[in-house]
């Protein structure tokens, strides 16, 4: 039995994959997710001689995506942009409909960035500072946008609020996109997404960065102080973007995928692209990146805890 079963995943590892293998994207077009899973689809694409088709599936702070995965059949042809939204912050606040540990096959670490607060150009800031005093003089002026309850752009603002004493509104969408959307439009003031979602707005004009999580500046936004500069201490979020499939997944499948993702990853012009986009790599093994999304979810479940967020 045990020799037939050794053949079998042999078998279904050279086979794999023997037709188009479908990325779900757990935000809509237009963010970090989307990003990630285009660029990372094509790769696997070049690598694995079969199309890898990414399809957006929004809501519920990407919660809907992750149910739709954990209920797919286990064979390796469903995959998803298991992101820090739905294998971290999101299952800290609220019931998501799925157990991040226990309903996926972790499969590989793809990339991180770090968090950037922006205000739109209307905002009459250019500082940390300036933002936290205008906000408090100006309470219904600073509504910010999250692509959902209990993803990390909702939590790190809620923090940063907790913090600060800024009473800003929370206004969730279904996507980072459509928050971007409506603050051109003036609806809201203030968004906390991933630096590489952010950059193309900031690039274009259209928001003014303040501050980036982490210990260091952004070689991309070298006049960007950090939270920590600016008088904030424990803004450490990392956004992350790694590649998971429903839970059961043959070993042979996962081990050949995160194969190719980490030759993928290695290789300079990936690296490069990622870097433009103020992506870092971050390859790892499955059962390095299961612990990694074990760790999250203790981590923000604390983070949420201490700072008294829930869904209500």
């Amino acid at each position: 039995m045990l020799f037939g079963a050794v053949v079998t995943c042999a078998i279904a590892q050279d086979r794999y994959p023997n037709r188009p293998v479908k990325i779900i994207a757990p935000q809509a077009p237009g963010g970090g997710v989307d990003l990630v899973a285009r660029i990372i689809a094509e790769k696997l694409q070049v690598a694995m001689g079969q199309p890898f088709i990414v399809e957006n599936q929004a809501g519920a702070g990407g919660a809907i995506a992750a149910q739709m995965t954990a209920r797919a059949h286990p064979d390796g042809y469903t995959l998803m942009i298991g992101y820090v939204a739905t294998h971290g912050t999101n299952p800290a606040v609220k019931k998501s409909g799925y157990d991040p540990v226990k309903d996926f096959t972790p499969i590989a670490m793809l990339c991180g960035t770090p968090n950037l607060l922006v205000v739109s150009r209307a905002v009459p800031v250019d500082t940390l500072q300036e933002f936290v005093a205008y906000a408090k003089a100006n309470p219904s002026k600073v509504d910010y946008g999250t692509s959902g309850v209990g993803t990390l752009n909702h939590l790190v603002m809620e923090q940063f609020k907790h913090a600060s004493g800024v009473p800003s509104m929370a206004v969730p969408y279904r996507s980072i996109g459509q928050a971007f959307t409506e603050a051109i439009g003036g609806q809201i003031q203030v968004v906390f997404p991933g630096l590489a979602a952010a950059l193309p707005h900031v690039r274009s004009g259209a928001f003014k960065p303040l501050a980036v999580t982490g210990d260091r500046r952004q070689p991309l936004l070298p006049n960007v102080p950090t939270f920590k500069e600016s008088g904030y201490e424990g803004f450490d979020g990392l956004t992350w973007y790694g590649i998971v499939g429903p839970a059961g997944m043959p070993a042979a499948i996962t081990a050949k995928l995160n194969e190719e993702i980490g030759k993928i990853l290695a290789t300079q012009q990936l690296r490069d692209a990622f870097t433009t986009q103020a992506l870092t790599v971050m390859p790892m093994t499955p059962d390095q990146f299961g612990k990694y999304i074990a760790d999250e979810v203790v981590h923000w479940t604390a983070v949420a805890r201490a700072s008294k967020i829930e869904d209500n």
